[in-house]
């Protein structure tokens, strides 16, 4: 399995794909290239036969700062930007990648985990967590709602107030906290993450293939049949966001880095 972009690495040891987010210079904040490559890469793990783990961790101080908000949007017919697109395009067909893959999908996140990276750390199957890892629901701050499936993940996992308090406020929730509330497997000291897990992933690289996979699929019809559709109408309604005032003053606000002056409309 080789590189499809510099912004994603990939490679095969001992069984487990190891992908890693490579733009450490904007803390791994996605562009839809690098969305394209994690795709592909994704799903030439998926099919590899030599793989029977995945491993996703980010290169440098963060696991990923969600999308790039400085990447120009592409605009929609009448002149709205386009905020559906790369959803139905690359980020919503990745969280569908992880959840299909017929192996275990384990995260392994440091630093910031926000937004779209949220997503994809918590449609993994496990998450290891380092001491400094935070969640951070971040969509709110540039005045949309979330996306990629995370609405759901947080719903099922922690309860719709907890959901609401994350994804409504936008604050950080450390890694400590994630634990407690059921959202990472372990917590480990930032030097010892990566370690321990490729340790996990060549567990289940070692492990019964056929009934990992098996477990894999009951456990998504047993708490994510509706995944597929909820992210349409995820996708759907983050549209209604692209001629609002709010979106346009929150993404100014956060490249020009200032305060936002939201205004309901």
């Amino acid at each position: 399995m080789s590189d499809d972009d510099d912004s994603i690495r990939s490679w095969v040891d001992a069984g487990v794909a190891h992908i890693e987010l490579n733009r450490p210079e904007a803390l791994n904040a996605w562009t839809p290239d690098m969305g394209r490559a994690l795709l592909t890469t994704l799903n030439k793990a998926s099919a590899d036969p030599a793989v029977r783990a995945v491993l996703i961790s980010g290169a440098g101080r963060a696991f990923s700062a969600g999308a790039d908000v400085k990447n120009a949007r592409e605009l929609l017919p009448n002149g709205d930007p386009d905020l559906s697109g790369r959803l139905r395009e690359i980020y919503n067909p990745i969280v569908l990648a992880v959840r299909s893959a017929p192996k275990p999908v384990i995260a392994a996140i440091h630093g910031a985990c926000a937004g779209i990276g949220a997503s994809l750390a918590l449609a993994c199957d496990l998450v290891l967590a380092a001491e400094n890892a935070y969640l951070l629901m971040a969509f709110v701050r540039i005045g949309v709602m979330p996306d990629g499936g995370i609405s759901l993940f947080l719903a099922e996992r922690v309860g719709l107030t907890r959901a609401a308090q994350l994804t409504m406020l936008g604050d950080r929730l450390p890694a400590r906290t994630a634990l407690d509330w059921g959202l990472v497997t372990e917590i480990h000291p930032v030097d010892e993450l990566m370690p321990s897990a490729t340790a996990l992933a060549r567990r289940l690289a070692e492990g019964p293939t056929v009934a990992l996979a098996n477990i894999k699929r009951t456990l998504n019809d047993a708490a994510q049949t509706g995944l597929a559709r909820h992210l349409e109408l995820e996708a759907t309604r983050q549209q209604e966001h692209g001629g609002t005032f709010d979106y346009a003053e929150g993404r100014a606000a956060f490249i020009e880095k200032r305060s936002t002056r939201f205004e309901g409309r």
